[in-house]
């Protein structure tokens, strides 16, 4: 019998599978061919769970934890995540002023589908990591798009933020460390931006803080902190997957209003009914865990990071900004445009980072993924040996190009 033909919805025309997910899955089949694939293309510690926090899913597990739970998370978690935004942020929140998914990524969801009408506009500065646009999408919204510039470290300005709010923009989306630039906005820079919001009190933000403590200089703060008018309109948004190696866990979760989050909540019910249980015990041992585990993982991505810079650097044709957070390199190979291998000429970065496939066996991200041409962002979540020898390969392989 032939296969029927299937509908599809039509908001899906524009969507596409995470180009990130995409390139992991590509390296993992050229792998199984025989190739010796270096992958810096995933946004993924390659360090294990912390210890404690791999005991505290066991212990939860031995002891019967492992049914469902309260639809947006347990009352542990919620406590503990409670302390740790009091703690680390200066932000105070009320249990039902808190919410957890799995995975950040689904708080982000839940926050749009419950807040955004068909046509209504979310604000993302470039670059930026795409699900944001690909939800706003998926629920009848639209993306406008603010771009930066390196001269500002790729940090959007004030009046850019101004002249882009409409009567139908419904949030602001702020990821600070950002992926993939790594760059961090101060106090100051968020206050600039909080004092337009302040004009416009039908605008939200949302405040992606999940590389929180992967920073390397400077001091985190937040906007809610920042300037404490903008909290009962913010959703900030955190999770355990970058800071403590816990991306396969998936728990993501923020906090902000009441009205916000018990939205947030009915649209989880209706999708995942709750997060998983176990691994929900292991985020509360996470966050009131010891902090110098923080600390350890963050020394391991500095060493690497002045690693990758300095030998991205040393490659001529390549410039690479030193990030401050987050554990992405994003440099700029502009210089390199125009020049040719055996076949063809390297006219964009998309070409570039096939080259480097082709003829390196190295995986990054064209920086067009991120709405910023003739970049590429390479994640240094590998070891140290592996990072040294991509920067060998690319080296050798832009020596080869004429």
């Amino acid at each position: 019998m032939p296969i029927p033909e299937l509908h599809l919805a039509h908001r899906l025309k524009d969507i596409a599978p995470s180009s990130m997910m995409r390139l992991a899955a590509e390296a993992a089949a050229l792998r199984r061919q025989g190739r010796d694939i270096i992958g810096l293309s995933t946004g993924e510690p390659d360090l294990d769970t912390p210890l404690h926090i791999q005991e505290a899913a066991i212990s939860a597990m031995r002891e019967g934890d492992t049914h469902y739970t309260d639809i947006d998370g347990t009352l542990a978690l919620k406590e503990a995540i409670q302390r740790k935004f009091d703690r680390e942020n200066g932000l105070k929140f009320n249990i039902d002023e808190i919410s957890v998914s799995a995975g950040s990524k689904q708080v982000i969801y839940n926050a749009f589908s419950a807040t955004i009408d068909e046509g209504d506009e979310v604000i993302i500065p470039t670059p930026y990591y795409s699900p944001y646009i690909d939800m706003a999408r998926v629920l009848g919204g639209r993306e406008k798009i603010v771009s930066t510039s390196a001269d500002n470290d790729f940090k959007m300005k004030a009046q850019d933020l101004e002249a882009a709010i409409t009567d139908r923009t419904r949030w602001l989306v702020l990821n600070s460390p950002s992926n993939p630039s790594g760059s961090v906005h101060s106090a100051s820079e968020l206050a600039e931006l909080a004092d337009v919001l302040e004009k416009h009190p039908h605008v939200w933000l949302l405040s992606d803080d999940i590389y929180e403590h992967i920073l390397f200089s400077g001091r985190f703060t937040t906007m809610a902190k920042v300037r404490p008018f903008m909290a009962n309109r913010t959703l900030t948004v955190n999770g355990v997957s970058k800071a403590y190696c816990m991306t396969g866990w998936r728990i993501g979760y923020a906090g902000g209003p009441n009205q916000l989050i018990k939205a947030m909540r009915t649209v989880q019910s209706q999708v995942t009914t709750c997060p998983p249980s176990v691994t929900q015990a292991a985020a509360v041992a996470a966050l009131d865990g010891p902090e110098d585990v923080l600390a350890k993982i963050r020394s391991v991505f500095l060493e690497r990071r002045n690693m990758v810079v300095s030998g991205l650097n040393s490659v001529p044709g390549i410039d690479c900004p030193t990030p401050q957070g987050a554990f992405y390199a994003f440099p700029s190979c502009e210089r390199l445009l125009g020049r040719k291998t055996e076949t063809q000429t390297i006219a964009n970065e998309q070409d570039f980072a096939r080259y480097l496939l082709d003829a390196a066996n190295v995986m990054v991200v064209p920086g067009s993924a991120f709405g910023v041409p003739n970049r590429l962002r390479i994640s240094f979540a590998a070891d140290i040996a592996q990072l040294t020898e991509a920067c060998r390969r690319i080296a050798a392989a832009v020596a080869d190009l004429k």
